[in-house]
């Protein structure tokens, strides 16, 4: 009797969102995205509320990672199975002032995510076109959708979001307070027995390299000489590299699965 047929993903390899996360290169913008997220006083306060993440920073990280890789490239049913738990995990996170099931919060974080990967990809990728842009901006929200947050919930266009990007921070909304600053420290310097603190020095000045001007000030990130330097190096070397790597190294382990376990061509 023949195997049934592997379920098919939400997304195809020829999606913009496919060709755009397979890529490992992306992981290097996740610092960005925590810190752009902790940067909302809500987000820290749930993050410091309800999670121990100052000790666990960079297994919580791993383990939300996998959650986002199964709603792209899992099977329809892991995908769902990992939005079911994902809601369930903000419908326990609430308290003084903060939900994580509001959806300005959730917007943010998303947007987080978005703005993240485009900007991360065309730093140590590629670039990218602005059909392309848009259209993984446009396949975010059946994502979004699938975490309660309906497309309308979203700025309609890539332009209209980058405006509410710019609001976001050009406003007061954001705050990097105490809390926050002690969590992006767990982000910055994950505290692994073992690994001396000058081992993340260039990460951290990648991720200082990525985040927004007021975001790294408010921080304290370093952004002197060294810090300028190895991130010059990084957008002028990476790309390079990534061009000429074969195409299974391209891809994250969740999307190989796919490609292995016959879900896509």
């Amino acid at each position: 009797m023949a195997a049934p047929a592997a379920e098919p993903p939400l997304f195809t390899p020829e999606s913009a969102t496919w060709r755009i996360n397979q890529e490992p290169a992306l992981l290097l913008g996740g610092g960005r995205a925590l810190l752009m997220q902790l940067a909302h006083p809500g987000v820290a306060a749930g993050v410091a509320e309800h999670s121990d993440f100052p000790s666990r920073a960079l297994h919580r990280l791993l383990r939300t990672l996998d959650l986002v890789m199964a709603l792209t490239f899992g099977g329809r049913a892991e995908a769902l199975a990992a939005a079911r738990r994902i809601n369930g995990v903000h419908r326990r996170v609430r308290g003084a002032g903060y939900a994580a099931s509001d959806p300005r919060l959730l917007l943010w974080v998303h947007a987080t995510l978005i703005d993240s990967a485009l900007v991360t990809y065309e730093a140590f990728v590629g670039p990218l076109s602005a059909a392309d842009a848009e259209t993984y901006y446009q396949e975010a929200k059946l994502i979004g959708g699938m975490l309660r947050l309906p497309g309308a919930a979203y700025p309609p266009r890539l332009a209209d979001f980058e405006r509410y990007l710019a609001e976001m921070l050009g406003g007061d909304e954001l705050a990097v307070d105490r809390r926050a600053r002690d969590l992006a420290a767990a982000v910055l310097r994950p505290p692994l027995r073992g690994v001396p603190g000058l081992a993340y020095r260039p990460l951290e000045a990648l991720t200082a390299g990525l985040l927004p001007e007021r975001l790294r000030a408010a921080y304290g990130v370093r952004w002197g000489r060294a810090e300028l330097t190895v991130y010059a190096v990084a957008r002028r070397t990476l790309p390079r590299l990534v061009a000429a790597m074969p195409r299974r190294l391209r891809q994250v382990p969740a999307a190989r699965r796919a490609t292995v376990a016959g879900r896509v061509r």
